[in-house]
């Protein structure tokens, strides 16, 4: 049998990939082929053919954003969100298999509409569309955050009323960019939820009532009525356009009514309605709101704190933690930075906690999760909140309070301290960018909030059934694992790309000019070093793995990648083609950096995906691609390379 799915979440980071993995992982173990489109941060990756289409037995959707199934007509269809293809994949494929199975059968003949914005599902719709809002929203706030804390940080100058940065500087000009970035806010979120109702006729309309909105002098009011307003404008363009596009009309007149009779009625019905009835009254309570909050001292703090705190840490990256980011996130545009300070702080203490916990109380974890805390604290690092999930999925009675505990910690630390943070986004990365106030109180709750979780776990979680008897006898097993496991077949430790590539695995100058001339070259390489006991079958592996996707990831990058017995110990071959080799990658660019990803099959949890997280994370940046394509010779390419890691 097989599966098509697509897995997107509001910021398609985290999420969309982490369920991505499960749903590949869980269809590996049940044998049933799987093809999964993520529609993330940088666009739809791995996309569908109408080949592929025409073959699925059926069609799985995990997400929390709009996703367009007019492609899916005729076809067995699940939809679900997100979360669920993190924590429940094999539920998934087995509702997709069996034949329960809705067929989805589209909206009709109006091939103009888009099947998510009103169809009846399980997942909550007002969410659905709030979070594709947010989503778009959320590199505006960052942006601009980051643009005007930079500014001040290096061009301002302390005066009594605080720090200004004089009017004929060159950092007045930057601080005056990121508060551009930051205008676009509210009619981005209103025009994006609008977007994900009605499709593209309710996006013109979303953003003219969400740029009303935001300026208060449409309505005759000094404050605006903010983010409140602009979800309501939002919501009220997407569902108008939506009822416009439902009245029957001539055909004639059917061709202009997505780019003319439909965003103009909208427009007009959305303007005129937040002038004249709406706006004022939204901007007074949103006025009356924020000032409440800027007032808050003592007591009402603490509790604001500790909601928020518990809120970030309940579902990691959820909907509930998504209302309180965003509140946050409505917070930094009134210039109120101090709400948004406890929440950067809520979000990376459940991933650093969990992983110093591992660190530290070792007894109550599996090695496979001693490992993952690794992983955990780096994310925690980069504010991915997600990195917890592993740890709370598998015990989540446990793992959940104690998190919300030490995020509550941390969160009323930074509250009492003043701490703010001019940024949407959290982690010890925004204090070392410098878009934090009070900085080092903000580390000091974080380092706070993590101690407070791995305490936590030490007296909440029990001890792992095994791990009495692997104290006892840690030595004699560990000592017996080396001996049964042949030398050659030793997974190493990888901290960094250059631990298991070498100079002689890299060549800046392929000549060969197809896909698999280039993959017959890298694998003689790796035969050379001994790292294969098997050529062919290794080449078996990595011609399965193109034949379910194209390991060409776009970018102008192919990371063909094969788990084999043959493989004796984990390496990557690099190599540089400055013609372009055609990969079929999903962006139709020419792979010129290739990559060959070798790991033997019993380290596949391992090395595989370290070595893949290493590389993806690395390749993102456009610079770094830039300059492996012009490097001389294959030293220099193994000086940027040793970077990876």
């Amino acid at each position: 049998m097989k599966l098509l799915a697509i897995t997107s979440c509001p910021n398609g980071i985290a999420h969309t990939y982490m369920a991505a993995e499960n749903i590949e992982k869980a269809a590996e173990e049940m044998n049933v082929t799987m093809k999964v489109e993520t529609q993330g941060s940088i666009g739809a990756e791995n996309e569908f053919t109408k080949a592929d289409i025409e073959q699925a037995d059926a069609i799985i959707i995990a997400a929390d954003k709009a996703v367009d199934k007019s492609r899916f007509v005729g076809k067995k269809l699940i939809t679900a969100g997100v979360q669920e293809g993190i924590r429940n994949p094999k539920g998934l494929i087995e509702k997709a298999m069996s034949n329960d199975a809705p067929v989805y059968k589209g909206e009709g003949s109006n091939k103009d509409k888009m099947p998510t914005s009103s169809e009846s599902t399980k997942q909550n719709p007002i969410y659905r569309h709030l979070m594709n809002g947010v989503s778009f929203m959320i590199p505006f706030i960052v942006v601009g955050g980051l643009l005007i804390a930079i500014a001040l940080t290096i061009g301002g100058q302390p005066t009594e009323s605080g720090i200004i940065i004089p009017e004929d500087s060159f950092w007045k000009t930057i601080e005056q960019i990121g508060a551009a970035a930051f205008s676009f806010m509210v009619p981005i979120l209103a025009g994006y939820i609008a977007y994900s109702i009605a499709d593209r006729p309710g996006l013109a309309p979303g953003m003219i009532g969400g740029f009303i909105a935001a300026n208060g002098s449409f309505y005759g009011s000094e404050a605006s009525a903010g983010f409140l307003g602009g979800i309501i404008a939002g919501f009220l363009a997407g569902y108008v356009a939506l009822w416009i596009k439902r009245v029957k009309v001539p055909k004639m007149m059917q061709p202009i009514m997505p780019i003319i009779i439909i965003p103009v009625l909208s427009s007009l019905i959305v303007g005129i309605l937040f002038v004249l009835v709406i706006g004022a009254p939204v901007a007074q309570v949103f006025e009356s709101l924020t000032g409440w909050l800027a007032g808050m001292q003592g007591t009402s703090s603490i509790l604001l704190a500790l909601i928020l705190g518990a809120m970030i840490s309940f579902d990691m990256g959820g909907p509930v933690n998504k209302v309180a980011f965003l509140f946050g996130s409505a917070m930094i545009g009134e210039g109120n930075y101090e709400i948004m300070g406890p929440i950067a702080v809520a979000i990376a203490v459940p991933p650093i906690g969990l992983g110093l916990a591992t660190l530290l109380f070792k007894s109550k974890f599996e090695k496979s999760q001693r490992e993952a805390g690794k992983a955990s604290i780096t994310m925690g690092f980069f504010g991915i909140t997600e990195g917890a999930i592993p740890f709370a999925a598998q015990d989540p009675l446990r793992v959940i309070p104690s998190i919300m505990v030490g995020s509550m910690t941390g969160s009323v630390i930074a509250m009492l301290s003043n701490v703010g943070d001019r940024v949407a986004h959290g982690g010890p990365i925004v204090g070392i960018l410098g878009a934090v106030d009070n900085v080092l109180m903000f580390f000091v709750a974080i380092i706070v909030g993590s101690i407070v979780t791995a305490l936590m776990i030490k007296l909440l979680k029990k001890d792992e059934d095994t791990s009495m008897i692997k104290n006892e006898n840690s030595s004699k097993s560990e000592e017996k694992v080396e001996k049964d496991l042949p030398q050659e077949n030793k997974v190493e430790d990888i901290h960094k790309l250059t631990d298991i590539t070498s100079i002689e695995l890299i060549d800046t100058n392929l000549k060969e000019k197809t896909r698999d001339a280039v993959i017959d070259g890298m694998i003689a390489k790796l035969a050379n070093s001994n790292a294969l006991s098997s050529t062919e079958e290794f080449k078996q592996a990595i011609l399965e793995r193109e034949n379910q996707s194209s390991t060409g990831i776009g970018m102008n990058v192919a990371i063909p990648h094969g788990k084999s017995d043959a493989v004796k110990v984990p390496r990557v071959v690099f190599g540089v083609q400055k013609d372009g080799v055609d990969w079929n990658s999903a962006d139709q660019s020419l792979a010129k950096l290739i990559f060959m990803i070798a790991v033997p099959k019993h380290a596949e949890g391992d090395a595989h995906l370290k070595i893949l997280q290493m590389l993806s994370r690395k390749l993102m940046d456009d610079d770094f691609r830039e300059q492996l394509i012009r490097v001389k010779s294959n030293e220099e390419a193994y000086q940027l390379l040793d970077q990876i890691k």
